[in-house]
């Protein structure tokens, strides 16, 4: 049986975070059902990253100053584009483009790479036009126009993509579940901020509703996060962001199982081209595999 070798470990951790990510939208759904989203989003994280404080205390209280700097400064970028995109969600009236918009995160991924000295191979951006139009096919259903929610989907999708590398960065560095903890905790701090200046806060939600939550929290964040820094620690940004656009495709999936939601001829061809993505941008890696299995 081949060995998998440390780009192969971080594909198949990323295929496990992209379903995990997109259970965390059928979760966050339910909840917010009976929750203020900034305040289910604040109790999700800092829950989430409090179970991986206590977890991982030993490696945590012997950061350095340099380290706490790292992890935070992490959770600092992803905390605020969570803001940026709750706050355009609640503003826009065409999902769909928001949805777009804030997918064109990872395909900022390998240009602003390229400022931190990580040089893509070709196959990369082969795969980039792909991504886009996959995205394009499977969220665009209305018309596009740019207005004051989609500037905010637009910021929110470069601080995405700066996060990701940042948290690629520092998982290179620093160990995994402390690192994840603290950048969990430092998102969840600044959404509770945002929840106490724009939301009251209500805690009559019924048992179902918390439930939720809590599989939210434990699935859906600490799990979910926890794979997918250890799978940034493996490979670099570039490589690793492509796959992360499997996440809308598992959505979309999910929620025609789960919430009865019915998918278009046209957003089938966006799933189609996104997986053709993946495979571009692997390709090197695939056939390399392919040969070694049949040797």
């Amino acid at each position: 049986m081949p060995i998998l070798s440390t780009h192969q470990k971080a594909d198949l951790l990323l295929l496990l975070t992209t379903f995990l990510a997109a259970a965390g939208w059928i979760f966050s759904r339910e909840a917010v059902q009976g929750m203020s989203p900034l305040l289910f989003m604040a109790l999700r994280f800092v829950s989430a990253g409090l179970i991986l404080a206590v977890i991982g205390w030993s490696a945590m209280r012997l950061f350095t100053f340099a380290q706490w700097k790292s992890a935070c400064l992490v959770g600092a970028f992803f905390g605020t584009a969570l803001s940026f995109w709750i706050v355009a969600l609640e503003m826009t009236s065409h999902v769909g483009i928001g949805a777009f918009l804030t997918g064109l995160g990872v395909v900022l991924v390998p240009l602003i790479s390229l400022l931190f000295g990580d040089r893509s191979g070709p196959h990369v951006f082969l795969s980039l036009p792909l991504v886009i139009t996959g995205l394009a096919c499977l969220s665009l259903d209305s018309e596009f126009h740019l207005g004051l929610a989609e500037a905010m989907f637009l910021l929110a999708a470069l601080f995405f993509s700066l996060s990701f590398i940042l948290n690629s960065r520092a998982a290179v560095r620093l160990p995994v579940l402390p690192l994840t903890a603290v950048q969990l905790l430092v998102t969840g701090l600044i959404s509770a901020l945002a929840s106490l200046l724009l939301e009251e806060w209500h805690f009559e939600q019924s048992v179902s509703i918390w439930g939720w939550l809590i599989a939210s929290t434990l699935i859906a964040t600490s799990l979910r996060f926890l794979i997918q820094t250890k799978a940034q620690s493996l490979a670099p940004p570039s490589h690793t962001a492509i796959i992360m656009t499997l996440e809308p495709v598992w959505t979309a999936l999910l929620a025609m199982l789960w919430l009865g939601e019915s998918m278009t001829a046209l957003q089938f061809s966006g799933c189609a081209l996104i997986f053709a993505a993946m495979l571009v941008n692997r390709w090197p890696a695939l056939r390399s595999w392919l040969q070694t299995v049949r040797a």
